[in-house]
């Protein structure tokens, strides 16, 4: 199997064909418990990233630009 392919900063049209494309590649020949299986362990480190807290810095700029446009 590939590895998971580079994706663009501005996450293009392309960018989704190409997960799309390693997302078959990758589940071609599983079973419908595997691939329930796959979906499961990707939930469990999606999940555990929302819940990582953010970086000083990171919430700083994102309260900043939502200021922005508030006053826009």
């Amino acid at each position: 199997m590939r590895d998971m392919p580079s994706i663009s900063p501005a996450f293009r049209i392309e960018d989704i064909h190409k997960i799309r494309e390693w997302h078959y590649e990758k589940r071609k020949g599983m079973t419908p418990q595997e691939i329930c299986e796959d979906t499961h362990r990707g939930a469990t480190r999606f999940a555990a990233l929302l819940s990582a807290p953010i970086d000083p810095s990171i919430q700083a700029e994102v309260s900043r630009r939502l200021k922005s446009v508030r006053h826009a």
